[in-house]
């Protein structure tokens, strides 16, 4: 893989970016600099790529805020602009961006790691991965957009669960909670991950921008605004050129069918 900056790197793969933590060492425990080049890989995927997959290098996804340095840096700082202004803004252009990010969780999806999973658009756990919010235990309160992105998936009481008692989650209760869509052996987060990013390219792009854009935006309306939003999502992206082409193969059969699963038996 190419290197974006020493924590993070970045591999265009086709249309998919590849955007991967790299500090195995600390279990990719993300600190001002990660940051600053997780966001760096970000923008490039939203000007490069249709779908981009985020990982950890290693056994391990992340394990959130890298508290060695938050202990050397406690107090320091403009307090107008507090750095988890920084982590929202960042996480932000993965969940509001151009494009669909999906993340290959194993190992470590802890505290900051969680809320970085959080923002991508699918999960993907392996059976190695576990899932905590150990906060309350640090002294500390989530930061990167937890409270709500977090919140939105599990609900208050398994989120306030987490944080007061320190539980950390299996990779299959985590699926159970909805951390994750997609539950695969050990070692197969990554490549599941990079298949479903393939085939979210080859989707209209419009449509996977009202998806992960539009979508998100709704529950924060009202019934009849986000009724009134979707009629207008839904006849923007309609009007354009691909979803005519898109239609007329699908009208005359040259569209692929959909992968039906077989009954139950």
């Amino acid at each position: 893989m190419s290197e974006a900056a020493p924590t993070v790197t970045y591999e265009l793969a086709g249309d998919v970016a590849l955007v991967g933590l790299d500090r195995a060492a600390k279990r990719n425990a993300i600190d001002d600099a990660t940051l600053a080049a997780l966001a760096e890989a970000v923008r490039r995927a939203g000007d490069e790529a249709k779908a981009g997959v985020l990982f950890g290098h290693g056994p391990n996804f992340s394990a959130g805020l890298d508290l060695s340095e938050a202990l050397r840096t406690r107090g320091t700082g403009d307090p107008r602009r507090p750095r988890s202004r920084k982590w929202h803004a960042a996480f932000d252009l993965i969940a509001r961006g151009p494009v669909p990010f999906v993340a290959a969780l194993a190992g470590a999806v802890i505290g900051g790691g969680l809320e970085l999973a959080a923002a991508a658009h699918i999960r993907v756990a392996d059976e190695t991965a576990y899932f905590a919010l150990p906060e309350g235990q640090r002294g500390i309160f989530v930061g990167g957009g937890g409270s709500v992105r977090i919140e939105r998936l599990l609900g208050y009481a398994r989120m306030a669960d987490l944080m007061l008692t320190g539980r950390v989650l299996t990779a299959a209760e985590g699926e159970r909670m909805n951390l994750a869509q997609y539950l695969v052996p050990a070692g197969e987060a990554l490549p599941r991950a990079r298949a479903l990013a393939e085939r979210i390219c080859a989707n209209a792009p419009l449509s996977n921008y009202a998806i992960t854009n539009g979508l998100p935006r709704m529950r924060d309306l009202s019934h009849d605004d986000a009724l009134f939003f979707e009629s207008l999502l839904a006849q923007t992206t309609a009007a354009g050129r691909e979803a005519a082409e898109r239609l007329q193969a699908f009208d005359e059969k040259r569209a692929a069918r959909l992968n039906v699963p077989p009954p139950a038996s």
